[in-house]
């Protein structure tokens, strides 16, 4: 090894993002490296994204991880997208699946065709039912990709829904055995180095001292390290995302164990529903500008499917980023890096890809200002994008019941998210900012859901025969169809392959 190689990892703080960190570091560094995480039982975790991404699956697989294992341990149950209810106008409800609506034809999106022939033949059935993740939650069915299925049915991905909590502590079983060390202890003081002004040692309450090399502050909202000693500054982005409250409370486990997740708006913000094997996970984000705390709790309680399991938790919040994420030789994942509503379940996402970064461009002890811009640059550009993403949701809208919808569809938004809107209602086509975000697919799903047709279709796409359009479509569809059918529900394929005891 170098004489510079880093030799100690602190990461500061456990819950999701403190093992998520860990747990890779271990695998990759156990060799090389000791790894600490200090954490106190004294200090609460919030215990994010209980919904996630299809990126989740490569990280777990990355790890070595055995689904069936990690599904049971954590109470997890499959998700395909999520459904969205009174988004857009009350009474509205449309489905942002996992997946695409079949593959390209002549290299151009199969749902630009599909809108070609929408024009056509007024009675044409809505685009959900080319997409195989879609038509799967609607029949509530889920089977992973087999390869004995068409191909043409995979064409779909899916994540998970489990308890934060159950997966942390997964995390740390994981990293535990392979070498990082626990240190439980409430951090009192920070030491530096008085010339370079890296962190040398964490002071702990009982006055231990931890020593280390480099230092990955998962501290949540505190920003304990990132912001507490470095004041790196904040992004608020509160007048595009003015939700800046939350209540969560489980419920009693559903009847039905839906491969998806519930997303319904409200007057003053939305709510969720996402179900685990043993409870189903609720929660009400809203902006107390436009309700009160109580009122948001009644909606909160109003709309829950079974008999509530403890008082709800409330959470405040501030839509944003940290201006920075690495600074000299300490690297803020997590919260305390920033912070967006979980509408399309990205938190853990941002986790997942902060780690990946950080490996990937892992620094020895010098930690070059070099290695920190690339790694700022990522991580902000993957936080504007998603915080685009997200405002579109609330500012494409036809509601005016609320004083809060009204604000929403007169806000300011970025010019990038401007120019994607109305690309996409002039021409059909769709800009993607980050290739390793949301995809087109994705953008098509909300804005068409929310009610945005384009003008025009594109030129070329007139050239294909009408028939050649119509039998390949009906094709698809067929095969969909039965596909699903074959499937299994949802609930038996978890108790036959990974039900939790």
């Amino acid at each position: 090894m170098s004489d510079k190689a880093i030799r100690k990892i602190v990461i500061v703080g456990g819950g999701t993002a403190g093992w998520m960190t860990a747990a890779p570091l271990a695998l990759k560094l156990a060799k090389t490296c000791e790894v600490v995480l200090v954490e106190s039982a004294e200090i609460g975790t919030v215990g994010v994204g209980e919904a996630t991404l299809p990126t989740i699956r490569y990280f777990n697989l990355a790890l070595g991880v055995d689904e069936a294992d990690f599904v049971r341990k954590t109470q997890a149950t499959f998700k395909l997208g999520i459904e969205f209810k009174d988004w857009g106008h009350v009474g509205n409800r449309f489905f942002h699946g996992f997946g695409d609506f079949g593959p390209p034809i002549e290299h151009r999106p199969a749902h630009m065709y599909w809108l070609r022939m929408s024009r056509t033949f007024k009675d044409m059935p809505s685009y959900e039912q080319w997409s195989m993740a879609a038509m799967m939650a609607r029949s509530n069915r889920f089977m992973p990709q087999h390869d004995e299925l068409p191909s043409i049915t995979d064409a779909y991905n899916y994540a998970y829904h489990f308890d934060a909590g159950l997966y942390a502590a997964y995390l740390r079983d994981y990293a535990i055995a392979r070498g990082v060390k626990r240190i439980e202890g409430m951090i009192a003081g920070v030491e530096q180095h008085p010339e370079s002004g890296f962190i040398t040692a964490l002071k702990l309450r009982d006055g231990r001292r931890v020593e280390g090399d480099l230092f990955v502050d998962c501290s949540g909202f505190r920003g304990l390290l990132i912001e507490g000693v470095y004041q790196a500054g904040y992004d608020d982005w509160s007048a595009m995302l003015p939700c800046n409250s939350a209540q969560a409370v489980p419920c009693a486990k559903a009847a039905q164990l839906t491969p998806y997740t519930t997303s319904t708006a409200r007057s003053a913000g939305w709510t969720w529903r996402i179900p685990l094997q043993h409870r189903t996970g609720n929660g009400h984000v809203y902006c107390d500008a436009f309700t009160t705390d109580e009122e948001a709790g009644r909606v909160l309680q109003d709309g829950l499917d079974g008999a509530a399991l403890g008082e709800p938790r409330q959470l405040r919040f501030t839509t944003g980023r940290h201006r920075k994420s690495w600074i000299k030789n300490c690297v803020a994942i997590g919260l305390s890096s920033g912070f967006l509503e979980p509408l399309e379940s990205t938190s853990i996402n941002i986790i997942e890809t902060a780690v990946g970064w950080l490996v990937q461009h892992f620094p020895n002890r010098d930690c070059r200002p070099e290695l920190a811009d690339e790694f700022n640059r990522l991580v902000a550009a993957r936080y504007q994008f998603v915080r685009d993403f997200i405002i579109l949701h609330y500012k494409v809208t036809e509601r005016s019941d609320s004083e809060f919808w009204r604000y929403c569809a007169n806000m300011p938004i970025p010019d990038t998210l401007k120019h994607q809107i109305e690309l996409f209602r002039e021409t059909g086509h769709v800009t993607i900012y980050d290739p390793q975000g949301f995809s087109a697919s994705s953008y098509f799903s909300i804005l068409m859901g929310l009610g945005v047709v384009p003008k025009q279709d594109d030129p070329l796409i007139d050239a294909m025969q009408f028939e050649q359009l119509l039998a390949h479509f009906a094709s698809r569809r067929e095969i969909i169809t039965q596909a699903v059918k074959a499937m299994p529900e949802h609930a038996q394929y978890l108790a036959r392959h990974c039900g939790a005891p």
